[in-house]
């Protein structure tokens, strides 16, 4: 991918979590007090327990390096914008959902780099693809995920009106230039992204399907509401895809990389509309 798409990518992104930042207050971060135990075990399963799920589908695979490495990048991500979109429409808890989106990312600010280095060196031993610098990474994904929402926050707190009229102009710009991006990602790839589709189609759902199951289920065991056990779900399985793409495109300069995150993007949205006529059904029911 070229250099203009690479940068495209960077400003759709940051324009995405500007977004979610125009949504985010100071009570959000309060809830880490209020909901103490669901926050823990949304952010054990975000920060930890998908990784290791991701690390254990693409070795059961044995999948080629570059899709290996896609995955682990696209497994270290937070939830973005979409999660809270679809906790929102599925009636689960948005307040937690916000909250965990929130403070992961500023989690995986440092440990996307870990994983990402770590991911490279296990899955090309000596041949690395590109020498990954922590700090760097750090330093670029600061610059695209956080400073964004911080603007967004301040923007929320000083001008409520005018962020409430900025966001959807916001989602629409952010929607067309990451939909334009993906479309020249898919033309630079035309004569790989079928095969490499194929190959990672199959894992892209498991690893969607067994997050989201051990999600919830983990949030039973812990004896939470449904309505938290819900967004645990969906914050475990629905991931940033995005940033994953930005990361592998913009950081690694390998837009192979980024077909694992391109595939799952479909994977999620497709079990994402799921999640939400399952809920209206079963709460239409009750």
């Amino acid at each position: 991918m070229d250099n203009i798409s690479s940068y495209l990518l960077a400003v759709a992104l940051m324009i995405i979590m500007l977004g979610m930042g125009l949504s985010l207050v100071k009570q959000d971060f309060k809830n880490v007090i209020l909901f103490p135990k669901a926050i823990l075990l949304g952010l054990a399963n975000q920060i930890v327990m998908l990784p290791i799920i991701g690390f254990l589908i693409v070795n059961i695979f044995d999948l080629e390096p570059e899709i290996a490495i896609g995955f682990m990048i696209l497994a270290a991500c937070p939830g973005g914008a979409t999660s809270n979109l679809i906790s929102f429409m599925a009636k689960a808890d948005l307040a937690l959902s916000v909250s965990l989106t929130a403070i992961s990312s500023l989690i995986t600010v440092i440990t996307i780099p870990l994983i990402a280095n770590f991911s490279i060196l296990h899955f090309t031993g000596k041949n690395k693809i590109v020498n990954l610098s922590i700090i760097e990474t750090i330093a670029q994904i600061f610059v695209i995920v956080v400073i964004p929402v911080l603007i967004g926050m301040i923007i929320k707190h000083y001008k409520p009106k005018f962020a409430l009229k900025m966001d959807k102009t916001v989602r629409i710009a952010s929607t067309i230039i990451f939909a334009l991006v993906i479309i020249g990602l898919v033309v630079k790839e035309r004569n790989n992204i079928i095969p490499y589709s194929l190959k990672a189609g199959l894992p892209a759902i498991l690893l969607n399907v067994l997050t989201i199951l051990f999600g919830y289920f983990s949030a039973k065991i812990f004896s939470l509401k449904k309505k938290q056990a819900l967004t645990i779900a969906i914050e475990s399985g629905i991931q940033n895809g995005a940033l994953a793409i930005t990361i592998a495109v913009l950081i690694l300069n390998n837009s192979k990389i980024a077909i694992p995150s391109a595939v799952y993007s479909l994977v999620m949205l497709t079990s994402g509309m799921i999640i939400i006529l399952f809920s209206k059904k079963t709460q239409t029911n009750n």
